[in-house]
């Protein structure tokens, strides 16, 4: 939700790279959590796709008006709500995923992890039907995206994204994110999942409404 919500305010590029230092600090400690609990073969089917998103991202994101961004970070909110909605209606189906479907959940997660670090929902519904252990699900997801956000990192820096404004902007919230998570792991035991998980698809759903509205009105309007 981070990248949404902060693109109400500044430009998606400018949030785009305050995030990234956080997360990727935050991707390291689970990474030493999960070290041992990943698996391979997802990773290596997964990692190719999510590549070419990336590149078309980093070729496309600077040179895009801020509301277009804007349109399409609030158009991939609505996408990933709805397939929280769906998954909720498919909880229990498993078997193979086609190769193509495969690329293209890794693609698609490549690309909008680049734009809006919102590459999970993609390739989650695809994790699911590998039927894995909690902990080598949260280990492979964690190692997946820790690589991305590792190459992001350097893309980052190569295409000028990042800037010293957004890295002193990362310094002055990185502590408050970091409180969140020790609250979050606090209050873990006391807030139920479901209404949890209900609830940020609220907050999520209302943030790609005032998105989609504004990118719109500045571009058709």
């Amino acid at each position: 939700m981070a990248v949404p919500m902060m693109s109400l305010f500044v430009t998606p590029q400018f949030a785009a790279a305050v995030m990234m230092p956080i997360l990727l600090a935050m991707d390291v400690l689970i990474v030493w959590r999960y070290r041992q609990t990943w698996d391979r073969r997802i990773i290596l089917t997964l990692l190719p796709a999510a590549l070419i998103g990336l590149v078309i991202g980093s070729m496309t994101f600077q040179h895009v008006e801020a509301d277009t961004v804007r349109l399409l970070i609030g158009l991939l909110a609505a996408f990933f709500v709805v397939q929280f909605f769906i998954s909720q209606l498919n909880r229990s189906r498993t078997g193979t995923t086609p190769t193509p479907i495969v690329w293209g959940l890794g693609m698609l997660s490549g690309f909008s992890s680049f734009i809006a670090h919102a590459g999970g929902p993609p390739v989650k519904g695809y994790l699911l039907r590998q039927r894995l252990e909690k902990s080598w699900f949260v280990g492979t997801n964690t190692i997946f995206f820790f690589s991305l956000n590792f190459l992001k990192t350097l893309a980052y820096g190569a295409t000028g994204t990042l800037s010293s404004a957004s890295l002193q902007s990362s310094a002055a919230l990185a502590p408050f994110l970091f409180v969140g998570v020790a609250l979050g792991m606090r209050l873990h035991s006391f807030v139920d999942q479901t209404i949890f998980v209900r609830a940020v698809y609220g907050f999520l759903t209302l943030t790609a409404a005032k998105l989609l509205f504004d990118g719109g009105s500045a571009l058709f309007l």
